[in-house]
């Protein structure tokens, strides 16, 4: 068992879905939920990272350290970098960004991200997972991932690597033996990292993919890839969302 930290990073407002971190799943806060996530996968402590009280008072009694920042942050991973200063994390920590409105991350993948980092001398590391279908493929939304062995070439919202000819044919389904992947949204760094990434300027593909991931790219550092382990399921973003997770635990 790799020895990792699970930092979530959890701020009140939200544009869609306001409060987020306290939306009642199955009777409790949606952050108690994503916080369990972290303890199943192994993880040696557990930190939310928040700008709000009201989130703080809502773990209390759970095994969770709170760490209060500010809440002009522009990202999750600045937030953390606060975290990471907070804390005095020495420079070699693992630390598992896991997002606060991901209730149903699997342990599996939380670990998976983990030894991925440990595996590598790559200061981040990602998942990824096959592309299923050409509508997931042409969709923005979808971050699409060109890997080359266990390190990252970039990441697009575009439809990526582009299949020349067989697209040519049809773009109505996808191309076989072409590697197509969707990047999940869940980080490890080491601490030391996380502390340097946040005094790195924003750079233009960062900029015009709005892809925070390509500034580490951009800058020469390396982003570690392993392919989940099992399938991510979507985080909560809406209020349909919101009622679906509560649908899918309430019948566990």
């Amino acid at each position: 068992m790799p020895e990792f930290i699970v930092a979530i990073p959890a701020r009140y407002a939200s544009t869609r879905l306001p409060g987020k971190p306290l939306s009642l799943i199955a009777g409790e806060p949606m952050i108690v939920h994503v916080a369990r996530r972290a303890f199943s996968a192994g993880a040696r402590e557990v930190v939310v990272a928040t700008d709000d009280g009201r989130i703080r008072d809502a773990l209390a009694g759970q095994p969770v350290t709170v760490c209060m920042t500010r809440q002009d942050h522009a990202s999750g991973s600045d937030r953390l970098a606060e975290c990471v200063a907070q804390r005095g994390w020495s420079d070699d920590t693992v630390v598992v960004n896991l997002q606060g409105d991901e209730p149903l991350a699997p342990a599996s993948g939380i670990r998976a991200v983990a030894e991925a980092l440990i595996a590598n001398d790559a200061p981040v590391a990602t998942l990824a997972t096959p592309v299923l279908s050409a509508e997931e493929l042409f969709n923005p939304n979808c971050v699409k991932l060109v890997a080359s062995g266990e390190m990252a070439l970039y990441f697009s919202r575009a439809p990526l690597p582009w299949a020349r000819d067989a697209f040519v044919q049809s773009r109505d389904r996808l191309p076989q033996d072409v590697p197509f992947l969707r990047h999940i949204g869940i980080y490890a760094y080491r601490a030391g990292f996380l502390r340097r990434y946040t005094q790195l300027p924003r750079t233009p593909l960062e900029a015009a993919e709005s892809l925070e991931q390509l500034r580490v790219l951009e800058h020469g550092y390396r982003i570690a890839v392993r392919i989940a382990p099992e399938p991510f399921p979507a985080g909560v973003d809406t209020p349909e969302d919101l009622a679906r997770v509560n649908a899918l635990l309430a019948g566990a």
